[in-house]
């Protein structure tokens, strides 16, 4: 897929990155770590410039972005309702549960959604939990728009830096989602404890 992708960036420049984080952004397989550092690489050996590459992966996250998230509003925490009065008792969750976890969103969505921007994986999937919870639309963009910004100044600027060797990047990227991935898996496991915990503690009493 790696091949494919250069391969594709060079032939359409400007275009092709474009498209690249845009589709980087619906389908997350497709690696903004080889995309944007190829990007930066690409302004040493050709007539693109850093910033034109900066300003098209960025048009290309917000354009991936706006898909997510309009998909996010199609599960809505009405339809969300709906499947729970008809599968709550399987999944053990309530509506009240979605209804937490919504306002909790609604609290502290905005900033998750510009720091989740700087994950892989969860910057693409960031995108439809907002939508869900109807978060306003224009601080959405302007959060995304952001939060990618850096992401992508970050890596072009390293592509461009190193040159030929902007594959490297690749594997320092793959740390830092080791690292990112393992504290949320610890997270995920110490919320799903506590939730366990507090709904015995309320049938106890």
């Amino acid at each position: 897929m790696e091949n494919w992708i250069t391969d594709f960036m060079e032939q359409y420049g400007y275009f092709g990155i474009f498209l690249m984080i845009a589709l980087e952004n619906i389908f997350p397989p497709i690696p903004s770590e080889v995309v944007l550092p190829f990007g930066g690489f690409m302004t040493t050996n050709s007539d693109m410039n850093v910033i034109g590459v900066i300003l098209a992966a960025t048009a290309g996250s917000v354009v991936g972005a706006v898909i997510l998230f309009w998909i996010g509003l199609q599960l809505d925490v009405e339809r969300l309702e709906k499947i729970i009065d008809k599968w709550g008792h399987v999944l053990r969750v309530k509506k009240k549960d979605v209804h937490r976890a919504d306002a909790w969103f609604d609290k502290y969505g905005i900033w998750t959604v510009f720091f989740c921007r700087m994950i892989p994986l969860l910057r693409s999937l960031i995108s439809i939990p907002a939508g869900m919870s109807n978060m306003n639309f224009l601080k959405f963009v302007l959060f995304t728009t952001f939060g990618t910004l850096i992401w992508n100044i970050a890596l072009v600027m390293l592509g461009a830096s190193l040159g030929e060797a902007w594959p490297k990047i690749n594997d320092y990227v793959g740390v830092y989602s080791s690292v990112i991935y393992a504290v949320l898996g610890v997270a995920a496991v110490v919320f799903i404890i506590w939730f366990i915990r507090r709904r015995q503690t309320k049938r106890t009493q």
